[in-house]
């Protein structure tokens, strides 16, 4: 079995170009096993041409990480180097992976750095290719159909969005006999 990086980000909103990161969290996977080996950071947004974002209401309401929060947070010119180091050229899972993907590879590009993981992989994709019938393919909705729980809090905070995409990744991984 392939080993890979199950991450996500919270973010100010929904454009890279415009938007920052505020939160990575990521978790190895390690023949087939979740391992105890996880980044998580929160981080001070700045848009990709440097300028410092504050965090709207809305993605506040979302995610619930504020201002205050990431007041003293380190930038994402600091916390992304080391993210990078950390997932190396492994494969990589996320929720949704051309979003999150997005916005690493935006803020990689403004600090000429190199976002290209082996390869990616999308729960989202793989939960319509398992339950073709099912309308919902959101995080909710798939953690509901396999019997799967947020720890408390932990909903649309990076680190508690990565567990249950992990655990949704080897169950639908195993749903479709493995081949992946």
């Amino acid at each position: 079995m392939l080993d890979v990086v199950v991450f996500d980000l919270e973010t100010t909103g929904l454009s890279p170009q415009k938007d920052g990161i505020v939160e990575i969290g990521a978790m190895r996977i390690v023949g087939g096993q979740l391992s105890t080996d996880t980044f998580q950071s929160l981080v001070r947004p700045r848009s990709v041409k440097g300028e410092q974002l504050s965090i709207p209401w809305p993605a506040q309401r979302v995610h619930g990480i504020t201002d205050a929060m990431v007041a003293q947070a380190p930038e994402i010119a600091e916390v992304l180097p080391a993210f990078l180091e950390w997932a190396g050229d492994s494969a990589v899972v996320a929720h949704n992976v051309g979003f999150d993907s997005g916005f690493v590879r935006a803020a990689a590009l403004a600090q000429q750095l190199r976002w290209a993981p082996r390869q990616e992989f999308c729960t989202v994709k793989l939960s319509r290719r398992v339950f073709p019938a099912e309308r919902a393919h959101n995080l909710d909705a798939l953690a509901g159909r396999l019997g799967l729980s947020f720890a408390e809090g932990g909903r649309h905070r990076s680190l508690g969005d990565v567990e249950v995409t992990a655990q949704a990744y080897l169950q639908l991984r195993e749903r479709l006999g493995g081949r992946l």
